[in-house]
């Protein structure tokens, strides 16, 4: 009897309930702490199980919103973000958050809500065919079509988001599945055959890789946010200090490596220093790891490192080979691959030479502009801002100039500590992703850096802010116009300034006091380290209106079709 007992397959656990019942066991087994969300009517049974489930939920003012509070959450924890939305409207309105989840590598994992199965495809009232919409820019979607299937749709939801290259996974929930009643297992197991990312690079390639750092004369690392997603961070320290080989980061590989390091080059692409850029063009081996070679980051393609062998580790095998050819392709996670490569026994290459002209370069031209008293200069804004959060902030930052003097000027010396929309380049991304940044981080000092057009698109946020007394620093930069595109017209469209300066604005201070936050309006440098002295400590929000330079540029700059070593406004 015991033998045979020995024999029996023990039945799997399973829970009955509705199928919003099943979403929200799933979502707890998953281990989720907050969820954004708007509530809508082909989404009513989910929300009346979450009334008391326990989650958090953050309830922004418009959709948009919290798709974006998901990204910066899913930024700052390494978790994914989850986003609730009801259906047409509702799902629709979060296609932007989605879009730019998917180019900058963001896990998510987002319910709609979707009209009964029964009238599916019959234009029923706030229907919208979500999946074909965003199917070219998620990682994977799906439609549930059976309490059943709950659990398991959701587990490899969050597989699928935060495995691999992360990205944004959809789930589409008909109103008539979430109320249903159902059996499911209650922890299935899931089955991808087509889903198998490589985590661990081939041997051989990493040999490869090794001896061209050992006869370079060149060598620069190129430190994208693969780096950041694979948590290799100390791996790509212990590896540069190794072989003594100069970092150059993304935008978004930023913090990955010390800037404050010796063998840190700072920031390549459109708006990055001198010697970064000319590090990547007079190279004789680049590597890149966890990089896109997007076109703001290699400027013509045609003068990218002209000379140089490229290696390039990426997760991800559609990358390598897609932009720039490849000689050492290695397939792999950025840390799986950084370990194997500081176990290598190469010998460091010699190129003390180089490192020379490297920091003779870091010397003659750093990032320079001319300060004045007033008007306010927005790069010294940025430097103050880094002072007095002891450089040691996280800083979130909406699309424009004030993004580039961010990136310019507050030196990240930890990784995880910088959050911005990359690939996209979304207005109306900073304030709501800041929510999300100190959500996941109730202890940091959070830093909003806006411009003053991408502020107007969001900020009915605030009343989110206020409601959970979240004590984010918001810093617009206003320059009175959409500062970039001021910028371009000024400089390639002989100074025709069409529609990009901003005539009429709200009082950003009484807006700020009308959600009950603190505010300021700042004119002057004395001011600003006066003002900046009481509230960066403040346990409270505040907003503080920069009246900066409405004329200033961002230099140095390279001109679209313009190579890497043809910047304008480099330190005369």
């Amino acid at each position: 009897m015991l033998q045979e007992a020995a024999f029996t397959k023990v039945k799997a656990e399973t829970s009955n309930g509705s199928g919003a019942d099943l979403l929200i066991e799933a979502l707890k087994r998953e281990k989720v702490e907050v969820i954004f969300g708007y509530p809508g009517g082909a989404v009513l049974p989910i929300y009346d199980k979450i009334y008391d489930c326990g989650i958090t939920h953050v309830l922004p003012r418009h959709e948009q919103g919290g798709i974006h509070a998901a990204e910066g959450y899913a930024r700052i924890s390494g978790k994914a973000g989850v986003v609730i939305a009801t259906s047409g409207p509702g799902a629709t309105n979060i296609v932007t958050g989605l879009a730019d989840a998917m180019m900058d590598s963001l896990p998510l994992v987002v319910f709609t809500g979707q009209v009964a199965t029964g009238v599916i495809g019959t234009d029923a009232f706030q229907e919208a065919d979500i999946l074909g919409i965003t199917t070219p820019i998620t990682k994977h979607n799906c439609q549930i079509r059976s309490v059943e299937e709950i659990p398991r749709v959701i587990k490899e939801a969050f597989h699928i988001a935060t495995t691999g290259r992360p990205g944004p996974v959809l789930i589409d929930f008909p109103k008539d599945i979430a109320a249903l009643i159902g059996e499911a297992p209650t922890d299935p197991e899931i089955s991808l055959p087509g889903y198998q990312p490589t985590l661990e690079p081939n041997y051989l390639q990493i040999r490869k890789l090794a001896e061209a750092v050992s006869t370079a004369k060149k060598p620069v690392i190129l430190a994208g946010a693969g780096i950041l997603f694979a948590k290799a961070s100390d791996l790509l320290l212990e590896y540069a200090e190794q072989q003594q080989l100069p970092i150059v980061n993304t935008l978004l590989g930023l913090g990955s490596f010390p800037a404050d390091h010796p063998l840190s080059l700072g920031m390549a692409g459109m708006h990055g220093c001198y010697t970064a850029n000319m590090a990547l063009y007079e190279c004789d081996l680049l590597i890149n790891i966890g990089a896109r070679f997007d076109d703001r980051l290699t400027g013509n393609l045609k003068h990218f490192a002209p000379k140089a062998t490229v290696a390039h580790i990426d997760i991800d095998p559609a990358e390598i080979g897609k932009n720039v050819p490849t000689a050492i392709p290695v397939v792999g996670d950025a840390r799986e691959a950084l370990s194997m490569l500081v176990k290598q026994d190469g010998k460091t290459p010699q190129h003390s030479e180089w490192m020379k002209k490297l920091e003779s370069w870091k010397k003659e031209y750093p990032y320079w502009y001319e300060n004045a008293e007033s008007p306010l200069k927005p790069q010294r804004v940025m430097e103050m801002l880094y002072e007095k959060s002891n450089g040691d902030g996280i800083v979130v930052t909406d699309v424009g100039q004030h993004q580039m003097w961010a990136a310019q000027y507050y030196p990240f010396k930890k990784p995880n500590r910088w959050v911005t929309s990359g690939g996209l380049g979304t207005m109306g991304f900073g304030l709501p992703a800041a929510v999300g940044a100190q959500l996941a981080d109730r202890s940091a000092c959070v830093i909003a850096v806006l411009g003053d057009a991408g502020f107007q698109m969001s900020t009915q946020e605030l009343a989110v802010i206020k409601e959970f007394n979240l004590p984010i620093k918001i810093a617009i930069f206003n320059n009175r116009s959409l500062g970039m595109v001021r910028q371009w017209q000024e400089i390639f469209y002989e100074e025709r300034y069409s529609h990009s300066k901003i005539s009429v604005q709200p009082n950003f201070v009484k807006l700020a006091e009308a959600y009950g936050i603190k505010a300021y309006e700042i004119t002057t440098e004395s001011e600003a380290d006066s003002i900046l002295n009481e509230v960066m400590e403040a346990n409270e929000p505040v907003l503080l209106d920069f009246r900066v330079a409405e004329s200033e540029n961002v230099y140095p700059m390279i001109a679209p079709g313009k190579g890497s070593h043809e910047m304008v406004g480099v330190k005369k």
